[in-house]
């Protein structure tokens, strides 16, 4: 295997625990870090992509954004402000060191990031009337 495919990988995996951290901790975006492994998975293991589309939670994620071919802006604004409002919360009313605190934060702008510049945008249902 080359290089390549093995940072990939290792990429995508690291991609998919943020997600998967990001369904449970408030402020965390699940969905950018999802999609970002899909993509690294599919330019390096289709076998480690057909597990995850296969995967009967976050598959579903993967599955819905391919079917409609991107996120409308609503939705992307929606979403990255409600990422930021849960950061916000998180970092406002937890309990937890600055350490902790600086990673939401940072993990939350690499979020951001991936739904502007990487997530296409689709186009809106009302838009398509």
């Amino acid at each position: 295997m080359e290089i390549t495919k093995i940072l990939l990988i290792l990429l995508g995996t690291l991609s998919l625990i943020i997600g998967i951290i990001g369904i449970v901790v408030p402020g965390l975006p699940t969905t950018p870090f999802v999609l970002l492994t899909a993509g690294l998975y599919i330019r390096s293991s289709d076998k480690l992509y057909q597990r995850l589309i296969g995967n009967k939670i976050i598959g579903a994620y993967i599955v819905e954004y391919r079917s409609r071919k991107g996120m409308s802006l609503r939705t992307k604004i929606s979403a990255i402000g409600t990422m930021w409002v849960m950061i916000a919360i998180s970092c406002i009313f937890f309990q937890a060191t600055f350490f902790i605190k600086g990673l939401i934060i940072l993990i939350g702008l690499v979020g951001t990031v991936v739904m502007i510049y990487i997530v296409p945008a689709g186009v809106d249902s009302d838009e398509m009337k």
